[in-house]
């Protein structure tokens, strides 16, 4: 009895020790080389207008992001929100790493897990953050895109 109980006791603290093993690993943008993605920048291309680039956040939605752009790009259809952000559905959900924060020009934000939101003005609320378009002020960012609905393509920057 007692070589039983013994044999299952190291069974258990074998099973215990596999699990967490798997628990600290985790899949990366880069394949699983470690928690930097091997591209963290993207173009924004505004229709009829400028092109950005930004620096992706270090965080499951933003690799979740790069990773779906490595597929192809995506055309964001953005409606302007309380004169503060454009806002529009990316066609699929993200991981959420809602966390309070305060937005300036040029953060790229995930809102909802499925709504990208391009911030030309300033707000506080429970937002994940996915990243910020290099060099651009609020002034330019409102007028490359305007005052009205306007589509933004979004790819990496290779």
């Amino acid at each position: 009895m007692k070589k039983i109980l013994s044999f299952f006791a190291v069974l258990t603290l074998a099973s215990i020790a596999a699990s967490l093993c798997a628990f600290g690993q985790s899949k990366t943008a880069d394949g699983g080389k470690g928690s930097q993605m091997k591209n963290n920048t993207i173009k924004l291309a505004i229709k009829g207008g400028r092109t950005f680039t930004a620096t992706l956040a270090d965080n499951s939605s933003a690799r979740a992001l790069a990773e779906l752009l490595a597929r192809g790009d995506v055309s964001v259809e953005m409606k302007d929100y309380a004169r503060m952000e454009k806002v529009g559905p990316l066609g699929k959900r993200l991981p959420r790493n809602d966390k309070p924060i305060s937005t300036g020009p040029g953060d790229l934000i995930l809102y909802q897990g499925s709504q990208f939101v391009i911030y030309y003005g300033t707000n506080s609320w429970t937002l994940t953050r996915l990243g910020k378009i290099d060099n651009a002020t609020g002034e330019e960012l409102l007028s490359a895109l305007g005052d009205g609905d306007v589509t933004v393509t979004l790819s990496l920057n290779k």
